[in-house]
């Protein structure tokens, strides 16, 4: 059931070798967190953050030893302070370490920014035994991901009426949402499906889609609930090299994916760039799906009759998973 909007293909080729300008907004005095920041476009953008002036930038990454080896990076190219860069430990595949990471975040003195970049896409779909036997997908790119952002949102709301400004939540999503198969649209409980390592190879892209359902209803909500405290919106930074996404790969499909990627791909730094411009982002791109840093098309399938009942179904059954992890969750929204 994949899902194009017009001139798909012709886009994404106009986006792949669009010039994107470096962003040059100010970040001073603002605490930033970046998830996935050890390597690739999360490690670019939390770079970038703390060239722009961040008082804080916290690498969330599930490995402290790679986090450890990004944060001496940026330290040593920025000739930064050995306080305004931190590795905070998070592993999306367990529901308490997303629990205890928040928690932590809880006690900052502030929160501005959050760039929700960490995803995965395995080769093999395996189960994620610490969040609740879901697929390691589906835990990682939705599941724990909306948990975070709800987790964070009092946070986020806490500063923006403390220091008069407005927070800002970033979700990093992707064109391949348009991709996806989905057959199992018509379960009757789709997520349940999701226990299971059954399914196609076209997970990641599910997962995608999965996320900007849930994204564009918890902007909807969220801006009724407490207008212009959080400011959200999700981006697709397109194809970017170097990634290890596709670490889960066999060596000879590695091959050709970096063949193409040779030709193809953007680098990590200017598929930052399109991530920092949608945190940047101005009142038009509230909620909405951006490249290259303006608003984009999603898929027809999204914003179809079909695709908004879809939206409020994948909605009603997140909100119950997600308070059965954390009880009272779903009132942040």
């Amino acid at each position: 059931m994949p899902s194009f909007p017009p001139n798909y293909f012709l886009n994404v080729v106009r986006h792949q070798f669009r010039s994107i300008p470096e962003p040059s907004t100010s970040y001073k005095d603002q605490i930033v967190i970046v998830t996935g920041a050890n390597h690739g476009i999360g490690f670019e953008a939390a770079r970038s953050f703390a060239q722009l002036g961040a008082s804080k930038v916290i690498l969330a990454c599930r490995s402290s030893t790679k986090g450890e080896a990004a944060k001496k990076l940026i330290d040593s190219g920025l000739s930064l302070g050995p306080d305004i860069v931190e590795v905070w430990p998070l592993d999306l595949c367990s529901f308490e370490s997303v629990k205890e990471f928040c928690r932590r975040a809880s006690t900052l003195s502030r929160l501005d920014v959050v760039l929700a970049n960490a995803a995965v896409l395995e080769y093999q779909l395996l189960q994620a035994p610490d969040a609740g036997g879901f697929e390691r997908t589906i835990a990682t790119n939705v599941i724990s991901t909306l948990l975070m952002a709800l987790l964070l949102l009092p946070k986020l709301r806490a500063t923006a009426a403390r220091h008069n400004t407005t927070s800002r939540l970033t979700f990093v999503v992707s064109d391949a949402h348009c991709m996806a198969q989905f057959e199992e649209r018509n379960e009757p409980k789709i997520f349940d499906y999701y226990k299971s390592t059954k399914g196609t190879e076209d997970r990641y892209a599910t997962s995608k889609l999965l996320e900007v359902f849930l994204v564009r209803e918890l902007a909807t909500r969220a801006k009724l609930s407490h207008p212009g405290t959080v400011f959200m919106n999700m981006a697709n930074p397109g194809f970017c090299k170097p990634t290890t996404l596709f670490k889960t790969f066999p060596p000879w499909l590695q091959v050709s994916i970096d063949i193409f990627a040779f030709f193809f791909a953007r680098s990590a730094q200017v598929g930052a760039r399109t991530l920092l411009h949608a945190v940047d982002g101005g009142s038009e791109s509230y909620g909405e799906y951006l490249e290259s840093g303006e608003v984009s098309v999603l898929s027809p399938y999204v914003v179809s009759n079909e695709g908004v009942e879809m939206q409020q179904k994948l909605w009603g059954e997140l909100m119950e998973i997600l308070e059965g992890i954390e009880p009272g969750v779903t009132k942040n929204i």
